[in-house]
């Protein structure tokens, strides 16, 4: 029986493109860090270091210590000041960025649907930002105030999407079997990887008016060597996953 419904975040409960919204965030988070590092090799690091955070953190550490190891290095005497700068500025103007987003229709409905069916809501979305900027962006789709069972962000995760291993320690933090759980998201490889280990699927279309240069960025980042095509056991808008649930839970 169905225990726990994991959702993506990115282009599922919000839409963006990818490219505009980092055109927009790099000038703003520059100008933080102007007087410790040039624009040109902060652009560079933050690239690199969160590449190499989603293709090689194998849990020997948190992604928060395995990004800013990488994000510091010839830079090392700032390290501190780095993630404190972070946090900052991602308290203080994260919000600025809320123009460049759209928010599912009914995101709220859904998940008040899915409560009163009594299955853990997971918010399963790739832990490459600090919690701060996880929990601003529910609160754009209008969940600021939803008590999860969890939220996966860069301090309390060790793996990212899409390594089996991620979604691993999602289902020990949540005290639950792979397959008792819904992974519900946007993208073939991130969020249907799970099927592997027995998780079922939903693939979320709403975003699909976004196009392929919109979300080229986080493919960019990512291996996708290892994947294969895999067919989703749900697919439609958000607004059809209480439906799946519903019918899971008979099984």
């Amino acid at each position: 029986m169905l225990k726990a419904a994991l959702f993506d975040l990115d282009n599922t409960l919000i839409h963006f493109d990818e490219r505009e919204f980092f055109e927009a965030y790099v000038p703003q988070v520059s100008r933080v860090f102007s007087d410790l590092m040039p624009p040109e090799i902060l652009l560079e690091k933050l690239l690199l270091s969160t590449q190499m955070l989603v293709m090689n953190n194998s849990g020997q550490m948190s992604n928060a210590e395995y990004f800013m190891s990488s994000f510091s290095q010839g830079y090392e005497e700032y390290r501190d000041e780095f993630w404190r700068r972070f946090i900052k500025f991602y308290e203080a103007e994260f919000d600025q960025f809320r123009s460049l987003v759209s928010v599912t229709p009914g995101v709220r409905e859904v998940f008040v649907k899915l409560k009163e069916m009594g299955v853990k809501l997971v918010i399963a979305s790739n832990p490459i930002w600090p919690e701060i900027v996880q929990r601003k962006r529910l609160a754009w789709a209008g969940l600021g105030d939803w008590n999860f069972e969890l939220i996966t962000h860069i301090e309390n995760m060790s793996h990212c999407k899409p390594h089996i291993e991620y979604y691993l320690e999602v289902c020990q933090k949540i005290n639950e079997k792979p397959d008792g759980c819904l992974m519900i998201g946007n993208d073939p490889v991130n969020d249907l990887i799970v099927a592997k280990i027995g998780m079922k699927t939903f693939l979320v279309t709403d975003s699909s008016e976004i196009g392929v240069s919109g979300l080229e960025l986080s493919k960019s980042i990512r291996d996708d060597s290892a994947t294969e095509s895999i067919t989703p056991d749900f697919k439609g808008p958000l607004s059809n996953v209480p439906g799946a649930v519903e019918a899971l839970l008979k099984e």
